[in-house]
C-alpha cells in the first residue's frame, strides 16, 4: 500500500506549440523529500505553477490526498495545506520583516495568535536575531529565509520549493539544507527544484529528472547521478 499525497496524471501544459510538459505522471508519497532537476526549460517550474493553480494544466489530472484538485482555485489549494515558495522571493521590500509575516498569517490564524506564530516562524527558520529591520535592507540569504517562513505560516502539508538555495554562499546554502531537511522532519512533505547538484547531495532521496518536458529518469539519487544518459543531458553540463 503507498500514501501518496500528490499525484500527477497524463499532466500536460502547452504553450501554443511548445509543450512545456507533455504526459507527466508522478506519485509523491507523504512525508517525502524530492527533488526535480534537469536542464533550463524542462518544465520543472511550470509543473509547481499547475500544482499550485497559476496555470491550468492543458490535460491530465493532479490528485492531491486523494481528491481531483485540477479545477480548484490557488486559495483553495492553499487552504488544503499546499504552499509555495518561488525562485525569486516575492516579499515586500517597503514592509517590515515581522509585517511579511504577518501578512501571511492573517487568515490562517487567530489575532490573538498572531505575534506568538511570527515568534515561532523566525525562530524555526534562524532569522530571529535580525530585529525587525525593513525587508529590502536584508541580504539575499536572508530574504529567502523570511518567504520560507511565509509559505510556513500557511501550516502545509505539501511545501514546493523553486531553488531554496540560488544566489547563496557555501553557508548559506549549507544552513538552507539543513532548514529543508528540518522542515521535512515536522512531517512536512517537500518537493524542490535545483541545479545545484552539491545542494540537491545533501538532502534528496529520491530525484526525478525532467527533459524537454517530459520525465526521463526517476529513482533514487545514487542511481540517478550514475546513469549515462542523465549525465550527458543534464550533470555534464555543469
Amino acid at each position: 500500500m503507498t500514501d501518496a499525497i500528490l499525484e500527477l496524471k497524463g499532466l500536460s501544459k502547452y504553450f501554443g506549440g511548445i509543450k512545456a510538459n507533455d504526459d507527466v505522471n508522478m506519485s509523491i508519497e507523504r512525508g517525502e523529500l524530492h527533488c526535480l532537476i534537469g536542464p533550463n526549460g524542462a518544465g520543472k517550474s511550470t509543473i509547481f505553477r499547475m500544482i499550485m493553480g497559476e496555470y491550468p494544466p492543458t490535460k491530465g489530472e493532479i490528485i492531491y490526498e486523494g481528491k481531483n484538485i485540477t479545477k480548484l482555485k490557488m486559495w483553495q489549494r492553499a487552504y488544503r495545506g499546499i504552499s509555495i515558495k518561488m525562485q525569486i522571493p516575492g516579499v515586500f521590500g517597503e514592509l517590515s520583516l515581522y509585517d511579511n509575516i504577518r501578512i501571511a498569517l492573517q487568515k490562517h490564524v487567530s489575532q490573538q495568535e498572531v505575534e506568538a506564530e511570527i515568534q515561532r516562524l523566525i525562530h524555526f527558520v534562524g532569522i530571529q536575531d535580525l530585529g525587525n529591520p525593513l525587508v529590502k535592507n536584508m541580504s539575499h540569504g536572508q530574504q529567502q529565509w523570511l518567504e520560507i517562513a511565509m509559505a510556513l505560516a500557511l501550516r502545509p502539508k505539501l511545501l514546493l520549493l523553486d531553488e531554496p538555495a540560488a544566489g547563496m554562499g557555501p553557508e548559506e546554502t549549507e544552513f538552507t539544507a539543513q532548514l529543508v531537511k528540518k522542515i521535512n522532519a515536522q512531517g512536512i512533505t517537500v518537493i524542490f527544484i535545483d541545479h545545484d547538484m552539491n545542494f540537491v547531495r545533501r538532502i534528496a532521496k529520491r530525484v526525478t529528472v525532467l527533459h524537454c518536458g517530459k520525465i526521463f529518469k526517476e529513482g533514487p539519487l545514487e542511481e540517478i547521478e550514475a546513469d549515462k544518459d542523465v549525465i550527458q543531458i543534464y550533470l555534464g553540463e555543469d
